[in-house]
């Protein structure tokens, strides 16, 4: 399910967080490096890299984003093929982690894409993309695991974190996670591409044993 996409001035975002608007749930969320992309003016207010992270790993950052959200936006449990730095600016954001070693317990999916859209009355319906292949998805929520539906989650071992301003949270390539915050948090992550090498190779692995018939 994508969110409905809209371009409006970082001032009226402001306004409608601000003034804690509750006819939607707004997110700049944008994760194509909008901060060096979108919102240029704000640069000058963060370091460009992680200057011991791309010592480290050899390389730039693919893309520097900026997030500032409501409480009520949740991000539900996946994975991303990033090296993740998170730092918080203000506010809080609290993780829910499972290491890539878990996907035997966590269940997948495939759901038609669709999208939510605002109607006239204000009213948000439901728009499937009919013409689009189904896309893989975990239907489980980590704060209230439904465990008659999906037992072999017991099996799982979540770690669970708070990343406070001025904290920064590493967060390794290919781990689920589960995302909150504080009303009108304020956090820049830069996401390194991961090197696809026998790591990433052994996951490729277990995932296709856990997608066999009768594997879960």
């Amino acid at each position: 399910m994508m969110p409905e996409e809209r371009r409006m001035t970082f001032s009226s975002v402001l306004d409608i967080i601000e003034g804690k608007s509750r006819s939607a749930v707004f997110y700049v969320q944008k994760q194509c490096s909008n901060l060096l992309e979108e919102l240029p003016e704000l640069t000058d207010d963060v370091e460009p890299h992680i200057s011991w992270m791309s010592t480290a790993l050899g390389k730039l950052p693919d893309a520097v984003n900026f997030w500032l959200g409501e409480a009520s936006a949740v991000t539900s449990m996946h994975k991303d093929h990033y090296e993740n730095l998170y730092c918080v600016i203000s506010g809080e954001k609290k993780f829910i982690l499972l290491p890539p070693t878990d996907r035997p317990f966590i269940p997948y999916g495939q759901y038609q894409p669709a999208v939510y859209r605002q109607r006239d009355d204000g009213e948000f319906e439901v728009v499937d993309r009919s013409g689009a292949e189904k896309v893989p998805w975990i239907p489980l929520d980590p704060l209230k695991p439904d465990l008659e539906r999906y037992p072999q989650y017991r099996s799982a071992r979540p770690l669970c974190c708070s990343v406070k301003a001025g904290e920064m949270l590493y967060l390794p390539a290919l781990w689920f996670h589960h995302v909150q915050q504080s009303h009108g948090c304020i956090a820049v992550n830069f996401w390194y591409d991961m090197d696809y090498d026998i790591k990433y190779n052994y996951f490729q692995l277990l995932d296709s044993l856990c997608q066999l018939p009768g594997s879960m």
